[in-house]
């Protein structure tokens, strides 16, 4: 498959978008470097989540995931996932718009 410009901006500003937006997205729940805010959803979250297990939040469950996410930001690979992710995103509503 061959894409002309207008795609590979598309696939380009869909990259740049997942990129900016996931870690964005995760701190706005409340997931922070500084721990899980307090009254956001991520404390209902995780309230939710401890009281389902007992009073503690599972090793591996979403809760720890983001508050890991939130913490130390996205790997390297994970960003490069979110870029492809993004990148088929914006090249799809581009043959859309076209």
């Amino acid at each position: 498959m061959v894409w002309g410009i207008a795609e590979a901006l598309g696939a380009a500003v869909g990259a740049g978008v997942a990129l900016v937006a996931a870690p964005a997205v995760v701190a706005g729940l409340g997931f922070t470097a500084g721990g899980i805010a307090a009254g956001s959803i991520a404390a209902k979250m995780m309230s939710a989540a401890a009281i389902a297990n007992g009073g503690g939040v599972a090793a591996g469950s979403t809760v720890a995931v983001l508050q890991s996410i939130g913490a130390a930001g996205l790997s390297l690979g994970a960003e490069v996932g979110l870029g492809s992710i993004g990148a088929a995103a914006g090249a799809l509503v581009e043959k859309i718009v076209s």
